[in-house]
């Protein structure tokens, strides 16, 4: 029973990901808490540190990837944390949304916060349109990284608990 709870929890934070919410770091702590939850010693502190490396790196990939696309798209450093910020508040607006309303709000969120950021630093219109879409482009890339890494984080800990 405590392995198909934990199996849950690691469905859950797998699901938070890509609406930009902290999954990840979800995952790591289930994995930290397995042990002294169900009383076993089945999930190794090796296990433990391992997926916590890995959610540091994927949210550095995060960070680096939404970043990279925005500027290859022409966008500057305001526009990335422009874009990095609206992604929070729209995901947090997007919540009482049914379905996939965090994602959404997420998405909508990085395209606003970019554009934002760009028209008002002095950009053409055409111009912070396109570094909003790259600021898109490089946050559903960064998803799918994290996401990734999450199956990894996910699939270890399973394999440790079983």
């Amino acid at each position: 029973m405590p392995v198909a709870l934990l199996a849950v929890v690691l469905l859950i934070g797998l699901c938070l990901i890509p609406a930009g919410l902290p999954g990840t770091w979800l995952i790591v702590a289930a994995a930290a808490a397995f042990n002294w939850l169900s009383g076993t010693h089945r999930i190794s502190t090796v296990t433990i540190v391992g997926v916590l490396v890995l959610a540091v790196l994927a949210e550095v990939l995060d960070f680096v990837l939404a970043a990279r696309a925005a500027r290859r798209y022409g966008g500057s450093t305001r526009a990335a944390w422009g874009a990095a910020i609206g992604a929070l508040v729209g995901a947090v607006i997007g919540v009482p949304i049914p379905g996939e309303g965090s994602v959404v709000g997420a998405l909508t969120g990085v395209f606003l916060g970019a554009l934002i950021a760009e028209v008002t630093q002095g950009a053409r219109p055409k111009s912070a349109v396109r570094v909003a879409t790259g600021a898109v482009v490089g946050r559903v890339l960064a998803s799918v990284a994290k996401l990734v890494i999450g199956c990894v984080m996910a699939g270890w800990v399973l394999a440790a608990a079983w």
